[in-house]
């Protein structure tokens, strides 16, 4: 479904994705796993059509990532990204104005779980609210591809819990999810796939079942054995 060729990025001297070649295929949730600095929000930011490639390719259902594809690509930036005068509301009005597979029911679904109150304005969200209304209005969407950034980033532990479910809920085998964490604990528990990338470079893509058949190791073990002279874990 995402066919990544050879893809390149650079800012100035530095390369934030370093010819990075992999096929993500639909019906599976891979975790995206590294370092801080990695490359792993770069990457998601070109398959989202936010930002160009310096070098290589990058494909959504073999056609160039571009206007088309983002109307199947839900993702969600660590980046905070409403307007201030905005309630949670006005926040799923705006999504259901740009993207025709939103649903304000789905949404205010979510909502509930998420225990956010269409009224609340966004500007007075916790940083916790605030990653629970984007998660919501992300994954409100029917989108083929679903890419969340950091999803569990300032949220405590029940609430994770919650939209651990709710990501295993939108999973099917015609949809594609894919999840960047530093928490790899949470991400084990949920990815049936994981992809390594380490200073801008793909390290491996695994299948996380035949990892642990094969190898006896776990999605964790298998981190600090790639990255841990790297961060002391």
């Amino acid at each position: 479904m995402i066919t990544s060729k050879n893809l390149t990025k650079t800012f100035g001297s530095k390369r934030a994705v370093d010819g990075v070649s992999m096929v993500l295929e639909k019906g599976h949730i891979y975790a995206m796993l590294g370092p801080n600095g990695s490359g792993k929000t770069t990457w998601m930011k070109m398959a989202a059509g936010l930002m160009k490639p310096t070098g290589g390719e990058i494909l959504f259902n073999g056609e160039p990532v571009g206007v088309e594809s983002r109307k199947h690509v839900a993702y969600m930036s660590t980046e905070p990204y409403f307007y201030t005068w905005m309630t949670v509301a006005d926040a799923g009005k705006y999504y259901a104005d740009f993207f025709e597979d939103f649903s304000m029911e789905k949404y205010e679904e979510l909502l509930r779980r998420m225990e956010l109150e269409g009224s609340m304005k966004t500007r007075s969200l916790s940083s916790g609210m605030a990653a629970k209304l984007k998660i919501a209005v992300t994954m409100a969407r029917d989108a083929q591809v679903c890419m969340l950034d950091e999803p569990f980033n300032g949220i405590d532990l029940l609430a994770r819990d919650e939209i651990r479910a709710c990501i295993l809920q939108e999973a099917s085998p015609e949809k594609l999810l894919i999840l960047s964490s530093h928490l790899v604990e949470e991400m084990e528990a949920i990815a049936d796939r994981a992809i390594f990338i380490r200073e801008g470079k793909l390290v491996e893509v695994r299948d996380l079942e035949e990892m642990r058949d094969l190898d006896g190791v776990s999605m964790a073990d298998r981190y600090r054995a790639i990255y841990g002279h790297v961060e002391g874990v």
